[in-house]
């Protein structure tokens, strides 16, 4: 099996108002990029996306963005990355950035990193991929999520087998650790990951 080689990270567009979450992120793209393994992200300069990106390139990693034409802007769109591609539209660019992906993981965020987190939840429950999601729950950001889940499933509208979906991790030294051992799909799914 090969290694990954590289992640899909949703993360938010703000900065957010505990440092922990710019920690975080500077923790994770510095991570990623001594392990090898690749950044995609939205392809922005902005929040706590911004910094990861920032992290990545500084320690000599890999750093993809995916950025729909509208927001180049109101995102500063980054002229210094790896790769960056621009798309027309918000599923334009989730898509991309699937295709572009062995696994994902999601830090804090607002509302776009819910619908990113949601969406390819929502794949991954279909069958449309089985790349695992990992969702970092920095100083208990995603905890009310979880506990929202759980009464999905108390009242019958998620199955408690579908929140094997993602795997949830306390930290950013966790999720370092398991993409350690994760390896990429052997086989090519319906989103045309090999």
């Amino acid at each position: 099996m090969t290694r990954l080689t590289a992640v899909c990270v949703y993360a938010g567009s703000r900065l957010g108002l505990d440092p922990a979450f710019r920690r975080a992120a500077e923790e994770l793209g510095r991570g990623m990029a001594e392990r090898g393994i690749g950044l995609v992200y939205g392809g922005g300069n902005v929040g706590i996306m911004g910094v990861m990106a920032d992290a990545a390139l500084a320690a000599g990693g890999r750093v993809v963005g995916v950025i729909p034409r509208f927001l180049e802007e109101r995102e500063a769109r980054r002229r210094d990355l790896t790769e960056q591609h621009t798309v027309a539209s918000m599923h334009e660019r989730k898509a991309k950035m699937a295709e572009l992906s062995d696994a994902f993981v999601v830090l804090p965020g607002g509302l776009g990193t819910l619908d990113e987190t949601f969406e390819i939840l929502t794949w991954r429950q279909l069958r449309l991929h089985d790349r695992p999601v990992l969702i970092a729950d920095i100083a208990g950001y995603w905890t009310d999520l979880f506990r929202m889940l759980d009464r999905a499933v108390a009242e019958g509208f998620v199955q408690a087998g579908e929140l094997a979906l993602f795997e949830r991790y306390a930290s950013i030294d966790a999720v370092l650790r398991r993409l350690d051992v994760l390896a990429a799909p052997p086989h090519a799914d319906a989103l045309g990951r090999a």
